[in-house]
């Protein structure tokens, strides 16, 4: 079969074609056809930095994909041959990922695709569904009439939080980059967007919140960014990060405001083999899965390209600039 094979640490012309076997199926798995696949920013970073495991070259990235099941594992009971799937499986060096023809699926991972999807909108949108909802449901526990900032509402994982947090019944304030993603952001359901080139976030949330500051905040940014959050939090309000703060924070306005402070990393589950995790990855996608297709939830796909682009894919991630999420298609 055909797919994107990672040689080395580097650039993205470090992502070339190659011919590897079809995977078979194991016991609990799904053989899937790839329809479509995913391109996250944590692909980048991983080909650009090395993978999570060692000795794991030549790999296959990509978490995110959507296809038809084409041949089932023994003691499958959930998904049989024909089936339209989508999920978030490997790409982190170990397990296959999904910039490929074909790959193997555990079946508690594999959902049904919502029937109001496209393989493409699909494959755009586990990874980024499952780290909104894990970081507003669980982590933030956000709750009805509470208010919350969302940094990047027009990104991947943004522009499905503004979504999700208004499901929840809260009011939502993003950051954006122009105009343009300010409207997107509102047409999304967002109360109040905030140019963060023309506006000082912080001083934008507090006036939006009557100088109370926000019960809680999304980071997807880190860096001074993260810090400065601090400041436009209410007292005891939570801020989830999707990143490392790193060592360099100073802390003391976090502790005066008693924040809670909150990390959220989807991928810990394949990193370390959680099984009660993962099902309840797959879970969420399910009940997303109703949301879509009940017209609650939308996902926006900014660039679809052939599989043999994936450079140019990383391109596009790298540069900073899309809306919304980027898909390969075999």
């Amino acid at each position: 079969m055909k797919a994107i094979q990672m040689k080395a640490a580097g650039g993205p012309d470090q992502l070339v074609v190659a011919d590897i076997p079809v995977p078979e199926p194991g016991d609990g798995q799904v053989l899937v056809r790839i329809r479509a696949a995913g391109v996250n920013p944590v692909d980048t970073k991983l080909r650009s930095r090395g993978l999570f495991f060692d000795n794991a070259l030549p790999a296959v990235l990509g978490c995110d994909g959507a296809g038809v099941v084409e041949a089932v594992g023994s003691g499958v009971t959930a998904l049989q041959t024909g089936d339209e799937v989508w999920f978030c499986n490997g790409g982190l060096g170990r397990e296959q990922g999904n910039y490929a023809e074909y790959t193997v699926v555990d079946e508690q991972v594999a959902r049904r695709k919502p029937a109001s999807l496209s393989f493409e909108q699909a494959a755009a949108a586990p990874l980024v569904l499952i780290t909104a909802w894990e970081a507003l449901y669980d982590r933030a526990l956000l709750s009805p009439e509470q208010s919350v900032l969302i940094h990047g509402g027009a990104g991947g994982v943004g522009h499905v939080a503004i979504q999700l947090a208004k499901i929840r019944g809260a009011r939502v304030c993003a950051t954006v980059g122009d105009d343009h993603k300010a409207d997107f952001v509102k047409g999304l359901g967002a109360d109040r967007a905030i140019n963060y080139k023309t506006e000082d976030f912080v001083e934008a949330a507090h006036d939006w919140t009557s100088g109370r500051g926000v019960d809680a905040a999304l980071d997807i940014m880190g860096g001074e960014v993260f810090q400065r959050t601090f400041q436009a939090m209410a007292h005891y309000g939570t801020l989830v990060t999707l990143l490392d703060p790193g060592s360099g924070v100073a802390w003391k306005e976090a502790r005066n405001r008693n924040l809670r402070i909150g990390f959220e990393l989807m991928l810990t589950p394949m990193l370390t083999d959680l099984p009660k995790a993962r099902a309840h990855q797959g879970d969420i996608l399910d009940q997303c899965g109703r949301w879509f297709d009940e017209g609650r939830l939308s996902i926006h796909v900014s660039h679809t390209l052939p599989l043999e682009q994936a450079a140019q894919a990383h391109d596009l991630i790298e540069a900073g600039h899309t809306q919304g999420k980027v898909v390969l298609v075999p």
